[in-house]
């Protein structure tokens, strides 16, 4: 990691969104800016967390979800809207995961048209320590205070929502 910049680059952007008279757009513009370099800075933050368990935080995810469900097995279309993910990113994830141990693929019992993707025994320990590792590394000292945490949450879950990302309201 390098040094900290002596100044804020996307207050400066800001400013010159600004100087070109394009006033109105200059905030948002920044706002924007400010979400994408938080969420490299989260990512790299969770991607070092994960690498010396040999995955990355999209193949963590994948096995993360695969525990939480009740077999611990689930259709890879599934995997696909529940990670927001085009299929072929499951289908590279699942390829990875399955070669080092920790997921298997099999034919769904009823649906000769559908693929399940499960959780190994192999897999579900990975996951787990790897959970433990980012709740202590990261997600139990995010850098936020906790009032920011819900404003983030709702403030980011209301633009999600209105984006298309779900409808609803809450969480499934």
């Amino acid at each position: 990691m390098s040094a900290p910049l002596p100044f804020d680059p996307i207050a400066a952007a800001q400013r010159n969104w600004e100087d070109q008279g394009w006033t109105a757009e200059a905030a948002p513009m920044a706002a924007i800016t400010a979400v994408m370099r938080a969420q490299q800075i989260l990512l790299q933050r969770c991607e070092a967390v994960v690498k010396p368990f040999g995955l990355t935080f999209a193949r963590y995810e994948l096995l993360a979800l695969l525990g939480f469900s009740r077999t611990g097995s689930l259709p890879m279309v599934k995997v696909s809207a529940l990670l927001q993910v085009h299929p072929t990113s499951v289908t590279n994830a699942v390829d990875r995961l399955q070669r080092a141990g920790y997921v298997q693929r099999s034919p769904h019992p009823t649906d000769g048209r559908t693929t399940l993707v499960s959780l190994t025994g192999r897999g579900r320990d990975v996951a787990e320590r790897t959970t433990a590792e980012l709740n202590s590394a990261v997600f139990s000292a995010p850098g936020f205070p906790p009032e920011d945490i819900t404003a983030l949450i709702r403030i980011l879950g209301r633009f999600r929502e209105q984006a298309g990302d779900f409808a609803g309201g809450t969480a499934g």
